[in-house]
């Protein structure tokens, strides 16, 4: 196989008079790309170091071009980079470029190539996705470290009550959020020496928390007022409907709301082939905490202290069908609706009516 050399394609191509298409594979030190022209030859490939100089010394000299990369943790950036230096720039979404993540022959070089193949038949192979802006993403990075701070706090009290327990004894209290080394006092001595750091590194994560939880009020109330609007719905609170935002960012991306139910991975999936149609579950695609959330959300409208709505008379109606996992449905469905609403109430601005359907309802028998 003859092998393709870099510096024979930069002495005889002018990039300046082609239309060229780019397969970019992103690493986390070094970065594979493979150019082509316009008759799908390949004109050079190499590789650059990831990094904002790196990509500027190679893309900047290269008139427009389409370029393709996948999803990953330098994504964002690179893609925003590539775009300012006068670029076509499609996002790949890494999970369904079957061609990429199944390939029986996968290495960087491959992986180059094969986006900058599809890219150049039909850019709409690679399911293309829309990343966040800079502002968008620093902000949604505020609450993404306060979720961090919730995971170690929670794996360090149930760290603190497994060994507890397997001596023996038990915690005083199951409050996470007001766990501290006194609820230690009732236990042995040994065990008090052993588990009083791990309450105290506990006890100051919730004092962090607590002070992301400011944070994320100010920056609701500063620079997103359309929280307000989601708010309206009893259950869902400023984490809820900021990080909502944030995540869509853009309201208009979507022509109708329930297709948001569908991008955060809310949809049961479909295989239908034939006469057969199997029930299969949600595909979990799109964004997990903000699915996280929203499920967290739908469990507090359909519990004990949600407020009477037509969504939660729904979920409870949904849920008295029956079954082993008739509750577990009707919440997952539950809390695609809640997405759908939210985005209907982000869109329109309208005032929030929770039992608009039953007051319709008692009109129209009138």
């Amino acid at each position: 196989m003859k092998k393709v050399s870099t510096t024979a394609a930069k002495q005889t191509t002018n990039f300046s008079q082609q239309r060229l298409t780019i397969g970019l594979d992103l690493g986390d030190r070094w970065s594979h790309y493979c150019v082509l022209d316009e008759s799908g030859r390949i004109l050079t490939e190499s590789k650059s170091a990831t990094s904002p100089n790196a990509m500027k010394e190679v893309f900047g000299k290269i008139a427009r071009a389409r370029i393709a990369l996948e999803t990953g943790v330098h994504s964002p950036w690179v893609s925003r980079l590539l775009s300012k230096l006068g670029h076509e720039v499609i996002v790949a979404h890494a999970r369904n470029v079957r061609l990429i993540g199944e390939s029986r022959r996968k290495d960087d070089r491959l992986d180059a190539q094969t986006l900058a193949r599809l890219a150049r038949i039909d850019p709409q192979l690679l399911c293309p996705v829309k990343h966040r802006s800079a502002k968008a993403q620093a902000d949604l990075t505020v609450i993404r470290a306060r979720a961090g701070l919730v995971r170690a706090r929670t794996a360090l009290v149930n760290t603190a009550r497994g060994l507890a327990k397997s001596y023996g004894e038990r915690l005083r209290g199951c409050n996470v959020r007001n766990m501290n080394p006194e609820k230690a006092d009732g236990l042995s001595p040994e065990l008090q020496t052993a588990l009083q750091p791990l309450l105290a590194a506990a006890e100051v994560l919730s004092q962090q928390i607590r002070e992301y939880n400011e944070r994320i009020e100010c920056l609701a109330e500063e620079s997103y007022p359309q929280t307000e609007l989601l708010k309206q719905v009893k259950g869902v609170g400023t984490l809820i409907a900021l990080t909502f935002l944030l995540t869509l960012e853009d309201a208009h991306r979507f022509r109708k709301s329930r297709d948001v139910g569908c991008y955060l991975g809310l949809q049961p999936g479909r295989r239908n082939s034939g006469q057969s149609e199997p029930q299969m579950h949600i595909s979990k695609e799109g964004d997990p905490y903000l699915r996280t959330l929203l499920v967290q959300g739908a469990q507090h409208i359909l519990g004990p202290f949600g407020s009477d709505s037509d969504l939660r008379r729904w979920g409870l109606k949904l849920a008295e069908r029956g079954g082993r996992n008739a509750k577990k449905r009707a919440i997952i469905a539950t809390a695609r609706k809640l997405a759908v609403l939210l985005h209907h109430l982000w869109i329109s601005g309208e005032v929030y009516e929770p039992l608009h359907n039953g007051q319709r309802a008692i009109a129209t028998a009138a």
